[in-house]
């Protein structure tokens, strides 16, 4: 069983810009690819979601247009703008620079480094 995982401010928009940087997608889907390939540990309940991709489309990172779904229902379906792709990029690139700064610290055996 995995165990969930808080996620520190602002990376649930990095990881929503990244899913529908895949390709256009709407609420209910994103939340269940986010899950899927996380492997159950990033979960992204209704009330945290949708007032992210609401932010993220206020800030002009992402577009939206009413679709219907494959079950025939009407939804948002949500896509990067060229604005969001290059937010997208920039926290990309902090994000590993900050992962592999904090790997490099927790690999640090006693006495030294590795």
């Amino acid at each position: 069983m995995t165990a969930k995982s808080d996620l520190p401010q602002g990376t649930l928009d990095l990881l929503i810009m990244k899913i529908v940087a895949l390709g256009p997608v709407h609420g209910y889907a994103l939340a269940q690819r986010l899950q899927q390939v996380s492997r159950d540990v990033v979960q992204a309940p209704q009330g945290s979601l949708y007032p992210a991709l609401h932010r993220l489309e206020n800030r002009g990172l992402l577009d939206a247009v009413w679709k219907e779904t494959e079950s025939g229902r009407e939804a948002k379906f949500y896509r990067l703008t060229k604005k969001g792709r290059t937010q997208l990029e920039a926290e990309t690139a902090s994000w590993q620079r900050l992962t592999e700064a904090v790997s490099l610290i927790l690999n640090l055996s006693e006495g030294g480094a590795k």
